[in-house]
């Protein structure tokens, strides 16, 4: 399979043998269109139309002076990760890419761990107690992402031999997986030549070779067709590439103050020459405090839950004491509910699922 920039999509599988930075529209595909829709598909910008074919040639070459430096900065600098080095399956880079949204990596590693060891593929998470999973999925935030796991576990075990499927558009049909997650499988796992996108490598790719502040929000077709015109064409070079730059923006090129002295791209990075223009800048957007929200109230209550002996329940009375609030409490409570995590007794009194 030969992966494709196709538009906003990051990849499609392709079976036609073209250029994987062409988009995927098939000659057979095209007979069978409308006018409008063949004038549409032709119309699809290529990334290096995106960017700039001069330009393009010109960020080809940096990638591949910026890739000698990050495949040795790679070597003696990135985390000895448990899911690294091919220590891992499929399914368990699928856990941890899940369990790492929004979340700091240095707090999943001891989830991830007890989790695989608990449930190491599919099936057995499929099959496990709804109280368990909530239970094990302790402190990482947004539970909700725990029972959308064991749905996708489900959809595995059942749909795929307990197999995690490597195209792209069956990952995304899955459970709690997106664009960035089928990506980050297709690449980390599976070692097909796909641009992963996230935080950390839009920063560091917009720095280094635009010179300009990543602003965070929705990725920009600019930044999706940068992406794939800098991944280098040999797939095992691709990997390597994906993995280094999300590291490097993880801990060098960091968001607001970066180690530019610890950076392997210093000498050529575009945004160190500018001046650094627009450091740290984001979309402007109301800042979200956590003390006091329905999020703070939620996870008081699940985590009082977890405090007790399975099966145990936690009277209304005492939930009273998480929150002071009355008509907050009694709305966490039924969000809770809605989204699975807890169930409602006789009294309302609350547990968790069974």
């Amino acid at each position: 399979m030969v992966t494709a920039y196709c538009g906003q999509s990051t990849v499609r599988p392709c079976r036609s043998g073209q250029s994987a930075v062409r988009c995927c529209a098939m000659v057979s595909d095209m007979a069978d269109a409308s006018p409008r829709t063949k004038s549409r598909k032709r119309a699809q910008a290529t990334p290096e139309q995106t960017v700039g074919e001069r330009r393009a040639r010109e960020l080809e070459r940096s990638a591949r002076q910026a890739l000698r430096e990050l495949a040795t900065w790679w070597q003696t600098s990135a985390r000895d990760l448990p899911w690294r080095y091919g220590r891992t399956t499929p399914w368990g880079v699928l856990v941890c890419e899940v369990m790492s949204q929004q979340t700091q990596m240095s707090r999943v590693v001891p989830y991830w761990e007890a989790w695989m060891s608990q449930w190491p593929d599919a099936a057995s998470l499929a099959a496990a107690e709804k109280s368990e999973v909530i239970r094990a999925w302790g402190r990482l935030g947004y539970p909700r992402r725990a029972l959308r796991l064991q749905e996708c576990a489900e959809v595995v075990a059942r749909d795929y031999d307990d197999r995690l499927p490597r195209e792209y558009d069956e990952l995304m049909a899955l459970p709690s997986v997106g664009d960035y997650t089928a990506s980050a499988v297709l690449s980390f796992a599976y070692g097909e030549r796909v641009a992963v996108i996230d935080t950390n490598i839009r920063r560091a790719l917009s720095r280094a070779f635009l010179g300009v502040e990543s602003l965070g929000g929705s990725c920009t077709p600019l930044e999706r067709a940068l992406a794939w015109v800098v991944l280098p064409k040999a797939v095992e070079q691709s990997v390597l590439w994906n993995q280094a730059v999300m590291e490097l923006g993880a801990l060098v090129c960091t968001a607001k103050a970066p180690q530019c002295e610890q950076c392997p791209l210093q000498p050529q990075c575009e945004f160190v020459k500018a001046g650094m223009p627009g450091l740290g800048e984001k979309r402007t957007r109301p800042r979200q405090r956590f003390h006091g929200t329905d999020r703070q109230v939620r996870g008081s209550i699940l985590q009082a839950l977890r405090a007790l002996p399975a099966g145990g329940a936690l009277t209304h009375a005492q939930a009273e004491g998480l929150c002071a609030d009355a008509v907050q409490l009694d709305r966490c409570i039924a969000s809770l509910d809605d989204d699975g995590l807890i169930e409602i007794l006789p009294g309302h009194a609350m547990r968790l699922p069974a």
